[in-house]
């Protein structure tokens, strides 16, 4: 079954000497790159919110992946370990879902 995971991240106003909008260009720029670079990663996009309501979070992965397997891979993956740390350090808030189709 293909699987969808979906995170969402609201970020600090300044981080790793950014500011929150110079940040979401670049988590998208990172996330983005490893488009066909991880075997079973179908589909990743990143989205900006524009709503800003208090409920709102900044940035927005969609992604698709083969199976749940393909998913783990992604998570492993040295490419995606190198983008952790600069959303970790940029993020306050993080929530996340991953479902079957």
């Amino acid at each position: 079954k293909m699987v969808k995971h979906i995170v969402m991240w609201r970020l600090k106003e300044n981080s790793c000497g950014n500011t929150k909008e110079e940040n979401k260009k670049l988590i998208k720029e990172k996330l983005e790159a490893l488009n066909g670079r991880i075997e079973g990663l179908i589909k990743i996009e990143v989205g900006f919110d524009f709503s800003n309501t208090e409920s709102s979070f900044d940035i927005c992965l969609y992604s698709e992946f083969e199976s749940k397997q393909a998913l783990d891979n992604y998570q492993a993956h040295p490419e995606h370990k190198a983008v952790m740390p600069f959303i970790l350090e940029a993020r306050t808030d993080r929530i996340v879902t991953d479902y079957e189709i």
